[in-house]
């Protein structure tokens, strides 16, 4: 059986909150949930009517919607992106997003980015 309080295993539990969004952008919230040494996962929470602009970054970026609507846009692609939908983004691949309906997703990136670490 595996002793939880054992030194040599790392683990991170993190549960609801409402505090700690940033505001990267307009319509914008973010919150980083866990993290580990090679994962990172994050909470969006989008508005209806916000854009994520094009970008590319050195991350693989997979995610799910969990509520609303938005249309997402990887490597000049577009998808109608509804809830129960996932996706996964290589490292710099140009994508972008325009938010139909207030909407929250689930992603995970990799490596960590530490841009997105609590404190930073």
């Amino acid at each position: 059986m595996l002793n939880w309080k054992e030194e040599t295993h790392k683990y991170m539990f993190n549960k609801r909150s409402a505090k700690d969004y940033k505001d990267p952008l307009p319509g914008v919230k973010l919150k980083t949930l866990v993290f580990g040494e090679k994962t990172l996962m994050t909470e969006f929470l989008l508005a209806k009517d916000a854009t994520l602009p094009d970008h590319a970054h050195p991350y693989e970026q997979t995610g799910y919607l969990t509520s609303g609507h938005i249309i997402m846009k990887i490597a000049g692609k577009t998808f109608d992106t509804l809830p129960g939908d996932s996706w996964c983004i290589p490292m710099n691949i140009i994508h972008g997003a325009q938010i139909l309906e207030d909407s929250v997703a689930v992603e995970v990136f990799a490596p960590v980015r530490e841009d997105y670490l609590p404190g930073k």
